[in-house]
């Protein structure tokens, strides 16, 4: 991995997380507006979400440029799983949003009360509608050139928000149009059981990276095929892998003919790292050569990690 990619990826989520903060401002000041002119629970709804959503964006906002700090004395292997730990506010916010939304609609279907100033709420939804899928735009470039799990979970965080504004749209036009408030505090149930369901989402990627789980099979097939491409390379084993922010970090034993030179093995193990670069730039890759031939007995033993 180059330092230079690396440092574009970084760029990348830097400028992407300022985004969202700004765009959580923007919506929060327009739905705040909203509410006070509407009373509207779908409204409210949105409102809450989306003050949880700046609190979520700037968890996100400070964890990629910790994440981006570069090895310490006491951070050896960097600090790429600050965007993880960030990952798991931003669940935890969501969940606590979808409670609050839930009882909130769940209090207006028993008393239900009129959606009024319904013009200026739509406009608002709207434009808001408009707001997030331009940053979602924007958060999946910046995901493409990072990998970065923090702004992944930002972009769902906001996906599940357009999703969530259709609903709110409803919900508004049916309690002032139709006159049927009992609607909108359903719409607003029904963006809390949204919420609910992309927090776990969230949760569980977050918990992958901060427990090391492997890449997907397809990837480790890959990583396989793409080093093996060197007749010279015979065989590869302990094979591991695991993400660190927008880092993947590959380690791997290879078999290679023991009349090797040093030189020449460090060669074939350096055109190997590049073939796996040219897949995943911003990997971190250690691979160990091992002098093909019969396996020593403390070889042979194998941990789930083989």
């Amino acid at each position: 991995m180059t330092a230079s990619s690396l440092d574009d990826a970084h760029a990348a989520t830097r400028s992407v997380t300022r985004l969202s903060v700004g765009v959580a401002v923007v919506l929060i000041a327009l739905k705040a507006f909203a509410l006070g002119a509407s009373g509207s629970v779908s409204i409210l709804a949105s409102l809450a979400d989306s003050s949880l959503d700046l609190l979520a964006s700037l968890a996100t906002f400070f964890a990629v440029r910790w994440a981006a700090a570069p090895p310490d004395e006491e951070h050896r292997f960097g600090h790429g799983k600050g965007e993880a730990m960030a990952a798991l506010v931003q669940a935890g916010l969501v969940f606590a949003s979808s409670v609050f939304i839930g009882w909130e609609a769940i209090q207006r279907l028993f008393d239900p009360r009129p959606v009024t100033a319904g013009s200026w709420s739509v406009g608002v939804v709207l434009i808001s509608m408009a707001l997030t899928g331009w940053l979602i735009w924007r958060q999946s470039r910046a995901i493409k050139a990072s990998g970065s799990v923090a702004v992944a979970a930002d972009r769902a965080h906001y996906a599940s928000d357009l999703a969530a504004n259709v609903v709110v749209l409803i919900g508004v036009i049916s309690g002032t149009f139709l006159r049927a408030p009992g609607l909108d505090a359903a719409a607003g149930l029904v963006v809390a059981v949204w919420l609910f369901w992309g927090a776990t989402s969230v949760l569980r990627d977050a918990a992958d990276q901060l427990l090391d789980r492997a890449t997907s099979d397809t990837d480790r097939a890959a990583i396989t095929s793409a080093v093996l491409a060197d007749p010279q390379i015979t065989g590869v084993h302990r094979l591991r892998t695991r993400q660190t922010g927008p880092v993947t970090v590959i380690q791997m034993h290879v078999d290679m003919a023991p009349t090797l030179t040093l030189a020449e093995a460090h060669d074939i193990l350096e055109a190997a790292e590049k073939r796996l670069l040219a897949q995943w730039p911003h990997a971190d890759i250690l691979i160990h050569p091992d002098p093909r031939g019969p396996v020593q007995p403390e070889a042979a033993q194998k941990g789930p990690w083989s």
